[in-house]
C-alpha cells in the first residue's frame, strides 16, 4: 500500500494523548459516608465495572475513528508502478509505409491500427505521434484525430533505429516521467532488424500488425534491353511473393492511350518484353491488376526525344579512335588543332578533350577554368613532350600536377570499380585476371586530391579525376601506349562524355538522391518547376551557362510523370515511381526480444498499459469505516448501560 500524502501520518502519534490521559487519569473517587452500606456495596461495584468497560470502548472507537479518517486524508492507494505522483509521457511510432496496405483480420493495417489509437487514448490526453512522413508533438488526441484518419502511405520507409531516434526526442529530459515507447508496424524485413537497445528510462512495447495474406505481385523494374534505329525493346520484370499466377495481364499505355497489352505466367520472378519507336518521345505507363498491395501495380517510365552529347577534342594528334566512339547517333563529336580553335565554341560543349598538346596556353587556361566552373567537364591527354610548367598552371586549378616523366614499361593491371565510370554496369563482374594495357611512358603526380580510376601494378594512377576533370597520366598514341586497343578504351571514354551532361533516365525512386541535367539558358531569377496535373514544386537547381543541373530527394512525394517547366514552356518529362522494397511481403519474428514488450493487438496493449498504471484509492473505504465507528460511538454512548 501507498500513500499519496504520506506526512499525513505522522498525525497518528497524537493518539497516544488520550490513552495517556486514560491510563494516568487524576480524578479520586470521594467516599461517601452511608447508615448501611452491606447493601450498596455490590451495586457499586457492578457500577464502577460497567463504567469502566464502557469507556475503553468508547476510547477504542473514538482511536480508530480518527485513525480511519487520518489514513482516509493521506489517501491510501495500491498500484503496481509508483505511478500516482508522476506524470506519464506515450510517444507512439506508427509505421505508414506502404506494407501496411495490406489487410489484417480487421481491415487495412494502417487504418484498424489509426482507429484502434483515437478509440483507445482519451481526446483530451495529450501524447506524440512519429510515422514516416509526419510527427505530431505533444497533442491531443482530439486535435490531431482528423489528421490521423487522413494520414497517407509515405514513400520513404525509415529504418527502425531512425523510428527510434526521432522518438526518443520528443520525449521530456526530465526523469522523473514515466515514459512509454510504443511501436505500431507489420515489421517487414529490412537491412537491420528491429532491436532497440534497452533503456532504463523508457518502457518499450511493440505492436505487431499481421496481415492474414502475404501475396503480392509487383512491377519490379524496366530498362531498355536493346535498341536499333528503328525500334527499341522494354524490358520489364515482375515479382510474386505468394503463390504462382497462371495468367497475369500486363499493360502498356502512353499519354494514358492503351498500346500494348500482353500476360504472363509467374512463379517467383517473370519478364515480358515489348517494342517500341525508336524515335518517339513516350509517356509511359505499365499496369497490373493485383488487390493486396497497390502501390505497386503501376510503373511510370519516360523515353524522350534523344539529346546528344557535344564532345570538342584539341590537339593535332590522331583522333579517329575518339570518332569511333564518339558516334553521331549520341554526339556531336568534332575536333580542332590549337591554332584554329575558335574560343567561342567551347561554352557549346559538353566534354573538352585536350588530346595530346604539348602546352596549354593560359588563354585557354582561362577559359577552361571557366568552362568547368560553369559544369563543363576536361578530359587531358598529355603527350610525351609536354611543357610541364604549363601544364602544372591549369592544373593547378585542379590541385593537379605533373613531376616529372618516367621512361618505365608500366602494366595497368587495377579498375576502380566503384568509381561512377564503372559502377553502372560496365562489368557483370570483378575480372581479376586480363590482358592488361601498358605504357612506355608516364608522368608522376606531384599531389593527387581526386581518387584513381586505373592504377597501375605499383598503386600509381594512370586515370585519375573528380566530377567534371579526368587526366591520363601518359600519351594514348600507339607508340606510348597500346590503351586504345585495349576493351577498357570504350567504357572508359564513353561514360567519361556520359557524365559530363546526365539526360533523364527512364524512370527515378523518390527518395532516393536524383540528379539530371537539362539543356537551356535560363533568364536571371528564373527557376524550373516539376509539374503535373495535381500538383507543382521547385526542386533544387544549379543553374550554368548552357545547362541546369537538378537535384530530388525528398520531393515529389507522388508517383508519376513530371514535366520540367520554364515558365509555361516544357522541356522535358521525367518519372518517379515509389522504392519496390516494400513489396516483399516478408517479416521479423519480435517474440523473442527480451526488452520489449510484444503484443499483436493494439487494444491488447492499451489495455496491458491501463493496468499497469491503473491505482486503487482506498481513501473512500477509510471514509465509509469511520462513518461506522462514529454510529459505533453513538450507539455505544446511547444504549450501552
Amino acid at each position: 500500500m501507498q500513500f499519496k500524502y504520506p506526512e499525513l501520518l505522522y498525525a497518528l502519534f497524537l493518539l497516544l494523548i488520550p490513552i495517556i490521559v486514560h491510563l494516568f487519569q487524576l480524578r479520586k473517587f470521594k467516599k461517601v459516608p452511608f447508615t448501611n452500606v452491606a447493601f450498596l456495596k455490590n451495586v457499586a461495584l457492578k457500577t464502577r465495572k460497567s463504567s469502566q468497560l464502557k469507556k475503553w470502548l468508547t476510547l477504542i472507537t473514538r482511536m480508530l475513528l480518527f485513525a480511519a479518517i487520518i489514513f482516509a486524508f493521506a489517501q491510501p492507494y495500491f498500484s503496481k508502478n509508483n505511478t500516482l505522483n508522476k506524470t506519464t509521457e506515450t510517444v507512439i511510432y506508427l509505421d505508414n509505409s506502404f506494407s501496411m496496405q495490406a489487410k489484417g483480420e480487421s481491415g487495412v493495417l494502417l487504418k484498424r491500427a489509426v482507429q484502434d489509437i483515437i478509440t483507445n487514448i482519451p481526446e483530451n490526453e495529450k501524447v506524440s505521434i512519429v510515422t514516416n512522413s509526419e510527427t505530431f508533438k505533444n497533442a491531443t488526441v482530439g486535435a490531431i484525430k482528423n489528421s490521423l484518419l487522413q494520414l497517407s502511405y509515405a514513400p520513404n520507409n525509415v529504418s527502425y533505429k531512425t523510428a527510434t531516434l526521432k522518438s526518443k526526442n520528443l520525449f521530456d529530459k526530465s526523469s522523473s516521467s514515466i515514459k512509454n515507447l510504443i511501436y505500431i508496424s507489420d515489421f517487414q524485413n529490412q537491412n537491420e532488424d528491429f532491436n532497440p537497445e534497452k533503456d532504463s528510462l523508457v518502457n518499450l512495447y511493440a505492436v505487431k500488425l499481421n496481415p492474414i495474406n502475404t501475396q503480392n505481385v509487383a512491377l519490379d523494374s524496366a530498362y531498355i534491353s536493346n535498341s536499333n534505329p528503328t525500334k527499341l525493346e522494354l524490358t520489364v520484370t515482375l515479382k510474386n511473393s505468394g503463390n504462382p499466377i497462371e495468367n497475369l495481364p500486363i499493360s502498356l499505355l502512353n499519354n494514358g492511350n492503351l498500346i500494348a497489352k500482353t500476360s504472363t505466367q509467374i512463379n517467383d520472378k517473370a519478364s515480358v518484353t515489348f517494342n517500341l519507336p525508336a524515335n518517339d518521345s513516350i509517356n509511359g505507363e505499365l499496369k497490373i491488376n493485383d488487390t493486396h498491395l497497390l502501390f505497386d501495380n503501376t510503373l511510370y517510365f519516360n523515353i524522350n526525344t534523344q539529346e546528344k552529347i557535344n564532345v570538342l577534342a584539341i590537339g593535332t594528334s590522331n583522333s579517329n579512335f575518339l570518332k569511333r566512339i564518339y558516334t553521331e547517333d549520341e554526339f556531336v563529336f568534332s575536333n580542332f588543332n590549337l591554332n584554329n580553335l575558335d574560343y567561342n565554341r567551347i561554352n557549346d560543349q559538353n566534354l573538352i578533350i585536350l588530346n595530346e598538346l604539348e602546352n596549354i596556353p593560359n588563354t585557354l587556361s582561362t577559359v577552361l577554368k571557366s568552362f568547368t566552373n560553369g559544369g563543363g567537364t576536361v578530359l587531358i591527354i598529355p603527350s610525351e613532350t609536354i611543357t610541364i610548367e604549363s601544364y602544372n598552371n591549369f592544373l593547378s586549378n585542379y590541385r593537379l600536377g605533373f613531376k616529372d616523366i618516367v621512361a618505365s614499361k608500366k602494366s595497368i593491371t587495377t579498375i576502380n570499380y566503384s568509381h561512377p565510370l564503372y559502377n553502372n554496369g560496365v562489368f557483370e563482374k570483378r575480372i581479376t585476371n586480363f590482358q592488361y594495357p601498358k605504357v612506355n611512358a608516364f608522368y608522376n603526380l606531384v599531389a593527387n586530391t581526386s581518387p584513381s580510376i586505373l592504377s597501375f601494378e605499383d598503386g600509381k594512377p594512370f586515370l585519375t579525376g573528380n566530377a567534371n576533370t579526368y587526366l591520363f597520366t601518359g600519351a594514348l598514341n600507339d607508340k606510348n601506349s597500346n590503351f586504345k586497343s585495349s576493351p577498357l578504351i570504350v567504357p572508359t571514354l564513353y561514360n567519361i562524355a556520359k557524365n559530363s551532361f546526365k539526360v533523364p533516365e527512364l524512370y527515378y525512386n523518390i527518395g532516393a538522391q536524383n540528379s539530371f541535367q537539362i539543356k537551356v539558358s535560363l533568364q536571371q531569377d528564373d527557376v524550373l518547376t516539376l509539374k503535373n496535373d495535381a500538383e507543382s514544386m521547385i526542386p533544387k537547381q544549379q543553374t550554368f551557362n548552357n545547362k541546369v543541373v537538378i537535384s530530388t530527394d525528398e520531393i515529389p512525394v507522388n508517383a508519376g510523370i513530371y514535366s520540367v517547366m520554364n515558365n509555361n514552356t516544357a522541356l522535358k518529362n521525367v518519372s518517379y515511381n515509389y522504392d519496390r522494397s516494400e513489396s516483399n511481403l516478408t517479416y521479423q519474428n519480435i517474440d523473442n526480444l527480451t526488452q520489449v514488450y510484444t503484443s499483436n493487438s493494439v487494444n491488447e496493449l492499451f489495455d496491458t498499459l491501463k493496468s499497469e498504471t491503473k491505482v486503487n484509492a482506498f481513501w473512500k473505504w477509510f471514509v465509509i469505516f469511520a462513518l461506522i465507528l462514529l454510529l459505533t460511538e453513538m450507539l455505544i454512548l446511547k444504549y450501552f448501560k
